[in-house]
């Protein structure tokens, strides 16, 4: 479809964190925008606030009478995540619609424009805002279309004036190969959605592919250590790329310099923590830096930056107690949120709360997902949130739970969390997971009266 051409379109699944973005964007295009979602979440009614309707009845009979005939001026957009069986989107499918995924609506909005997309299996939400934030605090600007919601912007959206595109390109069903950049990030490529690949091997032929769709005269940024060849390369102390050294902690917050062989920006200082997050702003700053950014202006951005609602977000931090709340859903996510928290808060007992994310990542990732929750002090699990799947025999919880091999390991629900939390008041709480378990910061928040 052709961009100016859409008028009208319908989100199949409008509350997904992707969705919404695009949601908003075409809003800002003065588009009548529909939708329909399985639940009401706080981001559903965000976009009800912002004049989007929005549908929780998956009947063909909510569709609005403007959408129920194929028109060239009406698109329609689904995500994966919503069941095969859906009234909806079988609505469209038979009265003859072309349905569109997000990323080839990403595809359709950055076609003739400069295009940055950052993959990765994690990383990619951060990194894809952190370019979004320099670009508009350095007054270069872009649009973004984000993971996650920005927390300098409160939104997954951000609307620019030029002919930039930021856009968090997402892996997951090969969905970023509808992307055809000029200057590419990946910022890792751990085994992950093997319900989808089969095998690691696939997934990394998948980000190679995605490598390749890269505009003749763009430019790949990846990060150090990867199996995919390249000539700009990131890390912590890589010896041959962009790197960064003089890493310190400096009044709670850690400090780097950045280094790419002709640049050189000394004592960038991070309001994110970890250093996961320090590879996360190399490629961020070499980004900024290959568009024409001077390095200058991109440290005074960064260190304005604060960060992704659910990544490392503090919910509490007083002198008594520290509350982080993290997506983290991998066990390599789950490891670098840890790591962070220990070189924050060193000598600290670390208390987590996690709740499993699909039943196949559990499976898949057993082994991993033990070793990492059998680092901390004292461990909560939630169930495993199923997401788009369906039980897998043998794999829950108490699977998990039995190869964990710390003394203090419990299985709660969410309102047993409440009470136990409350009664042993932690000094260091983390809750990480990606399904619902962000229904419980609120109330956790509540308890230490934050």
């Amino acid at each position: 479809m052709e961009l100016q051409a859409i008028k009208r379109v319908y989100f199949v699944g409008a509350g997904g964190i992707g969705m919404s973005a695009l949601a908003r964007y075409f809003v800002m295009r003065g588009c009548l925008v529909n939708g329909y979602d399985k639940t009401r979440t706080t981001l559903c009614a965000a976009l009800e606030a912002e004049g989007i309707s929005i549908s929780y009845q998956d009947r063909a009979e909510s569709i609005p009478v403007e959408f129920l005939a194929p028109s060239e001026s009406t698109l329609i957009v689904y995500t994966p995540a919503i069941p095969a069986n859906s009234a909806i989107l079988n609505h469209f499918k038979y009265a003859g619609f072309t349905l569109h995924k997000r990323s080839e609506v990403l595809g359709i909005i950055s076609a003739g424009q400069f295009c940055i997309a950052v993959a990765g299996t994690h990383g990619k939400t951060t990194t894809s805002a952190m370019i979004a934030h320099i670009l508009k605090a350095t007054g270069f600007d872009c649009t973004a279309f984000l993971g996650g919601i920005a927390s300098n912007y409160n939104s997954n959206f951000i609307a620019g004036e030029n002919n930039v595109v930021v856009v968090e390109a997402d892996e997951y069903d090969r969905s970023f190969l509808t992307l055809h950049p000029d200057i590419a990030v990946i910022t890792s490529m751990d085994a992950d959605h093997l319900d989808i690949y089969g095998d690691a091997t696939q997934l990394q032929e998948s980000f190679r592919l995605f490598a390749g769709q890269l505009k003749p005269e763009g430019s790949l940024y990846i990060k150090a250590g990867l199996p995919m060849a390249g000539s700009n390369t990131y890390g912590i102390g890589h010896s041959s790329g962009i790197s960064a050294t003089n890493i310190r902690v400096e009044g709670g917050h850690f400090v780097f310099d950045y280094q790419n062989g002709s640049t050189s920006i000394a004592g960038i200082r991070m309001l994110l923590p970890g250093r996961h997050n320090i590879e996360n702003a190399l490629a961020a700053i070499s980004a900024a830096l290959k568009v024409g950014v001077p390095g200058e202006e991109i440290k005074k951005g960064l260190e304005l930056f604060t960060g992704v609602k659910r990544r490392f977000e503090y919910v509490v931090r007083n002198a008594d107690h520290v509350y982080i709340d993290d997506y983290a859903h991998h066990p390599e996510e789950l490891k670098a949120c840890f790591t962070a928290v220990r070189e924050l808060y060193p000598g600290r007992k670390l208390t987590v709360i996690f709740q499993p994310h699909l039943f196949t990542r559990t499976r898949d990732f057993a082994t991993e997902f033990a070793q990492v929750l059998s680092t901390v002090d004292d461990l909560v699990l939630l169930d495993i949130y199923p997401a788009r799947e369906l039980p897998i025999s043998g794999i829950n919880a108490e699977y998990l739970l039995d190869i964990i091999t710390i003394q203090d390991k419990k299985i709660l629900n969410k309102t047993q969390v409440l009470g136990y939390i409350e009664a042993k008041n932690p000094v260091l709480l983390v809750t990480v997971g990606a399904g619902d378990i962000d229904t419980l910061v609120e109330p956790l928040k509540a308890i230490y009266h934050a």
